[in-house]
């Protein structure tokens, strides 16, 4: 399937011209909403600005097409299909945004919402087709922007002679290209909500404790929170492992000399072999994904929950959540589920329970779990459910508001195999259910009533958030710890992992440590 020409019939025959500050963009009307697409916001980060931060675009004369999504960041070859699988664009200008508009007209002040894209930070293209924004702009009466940035070892391998953090960089890019020019879209830079799922949210997240992005933003989404972010120590470690793969060291100018194209190859087979290094890396070492945000003290200065309980995002709203069966994906994609040992189970429990909960915490909380069930559920609390829920926590302690849902409806696919795992409030947000994840998790086209009503639901709740800062339900608290419950009948109650979040109570997602 195509992701660089847009899909859909135009419905006017004058594509609208609209002046940015580098230049002006030609884009196409398509199904009741003005789209742009392509329009870049930074240099192509090649030659000199490689493993750059991000520098401005040049300015152009006369009038670009915004027709067709910009190229994919550099990243592993299966995810962009080599061999036919995918036809992507190719090219340089990996830093690129895309606007869903329902008017360009500088007078409209509609909300701003920013997506960012998720993939372990390694893999991602906000032209995948599971990413078109125009159900939630059009349902929402909205303005949705999607922006590329650089993952990978492009943007986030911790190397000599480079800034850290370098996808985050480009993210703050992004969002100043849209205080800049988003009036001109019919857009309102004073009301701009960021929204993103798995590293996308790991990156809202991020983005919430970075001086870089302060005023960038108002409100917040962030889908399924991960909690892995690496101490600069155990970063430098793996960056120097990573270029180890390529015969290099890890330095801007040694990596500089491969071509970005096949440099991912480096990343793809060290993240093949993480195992080797679990007595140096930790729980870092089974998550197979060599790429985190790096507390660097400077462009991430403190993770996430330290810089909310210290109030950093006291006058930004928050919405935060995970579904429940966030690792029954990981599972099912590699052939796992029933297969689960009881020694397995006790290894995953020794590995990624908290101090004092660990195997016996797990099994008194849990006492009719299966091994396959233990072994999903902490790594679903390690991993997502409990670092959401502590965000909205330490948010709290910070003096500011968050609102907290869960999503307990299960995917069709599999027979329900799936349950509520990871990524299924991708096609439910989107509306795209025929595409990317939506494919396997909707097999066959088949979307039952429940789903598509949940689909408006979660455009309903997230569209409304953008626009008043209430998402429709109430603030978390800790006395009564009310969240949305996202199923066939959404409900409002007290948060449903209550045995989970009293082990993990107290428990410091801090930056991962470089343990040989």
């Amino acid at each position: 399937m195509t992701t660089a020409e847009p899909r859909g019939p135009l419905t006017d025959s004058a594509p609208p011209v609209v002046r940015t500050q580098a230049g002006a963009v030609r884009g196409r009307r398509e199904d009741g909403l003005t789209v742009f697409r392509g329009i870049p916001f930074g240099a192509p980060p090649v030659g000199e600005a490689r493993f750059q931060a991000p520098r401005p675009v040049p300015a152009w004369d006369g009038i670009r097409d915004a027709y067709a999504f910009g190229p994919p960041p550099p990243q592993e070859a299966a995810f962009l299909g080599r061999g036919g699988a995918l036809d992507v664009p190719l090219g340089d200008d990996w830093l690129t945004v895309n606007v869903w508009t329902p008017d360009p007209d500088p007078a409209a002040h509609r909300p701003v919402m920013v997506w960012i894209y998720g993939g372990a930070y390694k893999l991602g293209h906000a032209g995948s087709p599971g990413y078109d924004a125009r159900h939630i702009a059009h349902d929402g009466d909205v303005v949705v922007v999607s922006l590329n940035y650089r993952v990978g070892i492009e943007g986030f391998a911790h190397l000599d002679g480079a800034p850290a953090n370098r996808g985050l960089l480009d993210q703050v890019a992004a969002l100043r290209w849209v205080r800049d020019n988003i009036t001109a879209f019919g857009g309102d830079p004073a009301q701009v909500t960021v929204f993103g799922e798995s590293a996308g949210a790991g990156s809202v997240a991020a983005l919430l404790a970075m001086p870089s992005a302060s005023g960038l933003f108002r409100r917040a989404i962030a889908q399924s929170v991960p909690g892995t972010y690496f101490s600069d120590a155990l970063a430098r470690d793996i960056a120097t492992a990573i270029a180890a793969e390529a015969g290099l060291r890890p330095t801007a100018t040694d990596l500089s000399t491969v071509d970005p194209r096949t440099l991912p190859s480096a990343g793809e087979a060290l993240g093949q072999k993480m195992l080797q290094y679990l007595d140096r890396w930790g729980q870092a070492a089974p998550t197979q994904t060599p790429f985190s945000p790096v507390v660097d003290g400077e462009v991430l200065p403190v993770t996430p929950w330290q810089a909310l309980a210290a109030g950093a995002g006291r006058d930004v709203d928050l919405v935060v959540g995970h579904n429940r069966d966030e690792f029954r994906l990981f599972l099912a994609m590699g052939g796992q589920l029933g297969t689960i040992t009881e020694e397995q189970a006790r290894g995953a429990l020794r590995m990624f329970a908290p101090t004092g909960a660990g195997d016996e915490g797990y099994r008194a909380a849990f006492p009719d779990a299966s091994p396959g069930e233990l072994f999903e559920r902490v790594q679903t609390d390690w991993l997502f459910n409990m670092p959401s829920h502590h965000l909205a926590e330490a948010q709290l302690a910070g003096g500011g508001r968050a609102h907290l849902y869960e999503l307990t409806w299960p995917a069709p696919g599999g027979g329900g195999a799936f349950g509520a795992c990871h990524a299924l409030d991708i096609p439910l947000l989107f509306g795209t259910f025929a595409a990317d994840i939506g494919i396997m998790l909707f097999p066959g086209g088949e979307v039952p009533p429940q789903a598509r009503a949940l689909s408006s639901r979660f455009r309903e709740s997230w569209t409304a958030f953008a626009r008043t800062g209430d998402p429709g339900w109430p603030a978390y608290d800790t006395q009564r710890r009310l969240v949305q419950v996202l199923d066939a009948e959404p409900q409002v109650r007290a948060y449903p992992e209550e045995a989970s979040r009293r082990m993990w109570e107290g428990y410091e997602f801090a930056p991962m440590p470089l343990l040989g």
